[in-house]
Formats: structure tokens, sequence, C-alpha cells
């Protein structure tokens, strides 16, 4: 497949412009490292990445920034929503950053930035327990919580549970608050996450890291086996780990791996 040059829909509805709230944190000396972008999967914002995962790739050197997707956090709302506006804010961000960025998307920002790859040529992409394909998720959504999913199906607001999001291991009030912070999203976002049309190929042949969990009951198995042989490998897997790897109790051990890998492919 070739990599479309010119977009109809760019010209004649192009996205609107939108305040983006942007979390960092920057290392005393990166060393030349590639920024990472990271994007957050539906209902979290820049918070998610925040917490945790900014300051250790700081540590390790990488320039780190999370982005709010229109409509969360603390990034302007937008009576544009979708996989294309979503994609066009990270390609914008992306683009004015210093060096080319390694773009790292969770859950459904994983499908957000399979899009944006399409159009900005990263250093490198993860993708972490990855949502991109829809059905699938869907059906593990109903199975683990279909209180909180079937409301979704009618347009209401997808629900997700203590049960899906974390692991055993993560104290029940600390899980808790996170998932109070868990927000809503339009209805045509969550839509989206079942009929959406694929990626086009991304621009340079990046290479792709995906990571995740067997014991995710947002995303099964085998959606992470067939999302990472998609680019030619096989998942990195954190068994006992719910869908938000980068909040739950054994946080250190994807985003290590996720650095490390990035030492390797992302070497000067």
């Amino acid at each position: 497949m070739r990599t479309r040059v010119v977009r109809f829909a760019e010209w004649t509805r192009p996205v609107p412009p939108v305040t983006r709230e942007i979390a960092s944190a920057l290392p005393e000396d990166d060393e030349g490292r590639p920024p990472v972008l990271f994007v957050p999967g539906y209902g979290h914002a820049a918070w998610a990445f925040a917490e945790h995962w900014l300051g250790r790739a700081a540590a390790r050197g990488y320039p780190a920034h999370a982005l709010s997707l229109r409509g969360t956090g603390g990034s302007g709302a937008s009576p544009v929503t979708g996989l294309r506006a979503y994609a066009h804010d990270v390609v914008q961000v992306a683009a004015a950053l210093p060096r080319r960025a390694v773009l790292v998307g969770h859950g459904a920002g994983a499908l957000v930035v399979q899009h944006a790859l399409a159009r900005y040529p990263a250093r490198a992409a993860v993708l972490a327990a990855p949502v991109v394909d829809g059905w699938p998720a869907l059906g593990a959504a109903l199975r683990a919580n279909p209180l909180g999913t079937l409301p979704a199906l009618a347009g209401g607001r997808l629900r997700l549970s203590r049960r899906q999001l974390f692991g055993p291991d993560l104290p029940e009030e600390q899980a808790a608050a996170y998932v109070s912070r868990v927000e809503r999203m339009p209805a045509r976002a969550q839509w989206q996450l079942v009929l959406h049309r694929a990626a086009e190929p991304a621009v340079g042949h990046p290479p792709v890291l995906v990571l995740g969990s067997p014991d995710d009951r947002v995303v099964p198995r085998s959606s992470l086996d067939r999302t990472a042989s998609r680019y030619g490998g096989a998942p990195l897997l954190f068994p006992g780990m719910g869908h938000d790897l980068m909040l739950d109790a054994r946080w250190e051990e994807p985003i290590d791996a996720l650095l490390d890998w990035l030492d390797k492919e992302t070497a000067l």
C-alpha cells in the first residue's frame, strides 16, 4: 500500500484548532535522544502519564511529553472529535518538538497513534494495551463489565471498572481515585473504536513495539498477538497487570522495558 499524499477531507473539512494541554518532564541532558510523546486512551488525559511514566522517561534521559486529547483534561473542547481530529492533534504536537518524536499510544490512544503515523515520520512507536481491534475489545468489555458497556451501545457513557483497568495488587483506595478521573468521551469517538477504517501505512515504516498484559480485561490476548504480528513481532507481556499499565501497581516494569527497547532502536 502507498501513503496517500492528498486527503480531500483535510481541504474541505479542516480540523478546527483547540488549546492543548501538554504535561512534560525534561532531563538535565538528553544527549540527543528523541522526545517521547505519550497519547492517552479515551477517558484518560495527560495526568495518567504524568503520575509515573513521564518522570521515569526523563530520569532515563528522554524528553517526555503527554497530550490530553481535545475535550479531555485541560485541552479545549471542540465540536469536531474522533480519530481524524485526535490524530491531527498528535501530529501537530509532535511536529512542534525539536526532534522527530517517538509516539506512545495507550488503549484507544494506540489507535490514534496508528492514524497519526500515516501523517508523521515518527522515530519509533509503541502501542501499549492497544484497542485497535474494536469488535474483540467490545466483546471483552461486555463479558467483563456488561452494566458499564451496554449504555455505550446506545450512545451513552462507557464506564470502565476497577477490575478492567487494574490488577489485584493496586490498593483499592488508589484504584478508586484513578477510576474517578476517567472522563466521558463523545459517542462518535466511542463508536469509532469499533467502526473505523484501517490506518494507512506508517510514513517511513518506523519500528513499532506492542506491549500489554495477558490478564487485560479490555484487550484480549488474541488482539495483542494480531496487532504485534502486523508489525512483524510478538507482544511484550506483563502478566498480572490490568489495562492501565502506566498506573497499575507494577507500573515500572512496562515503562522500563519500553525505554530499554528505545535505547536499542534509537541509538545514535
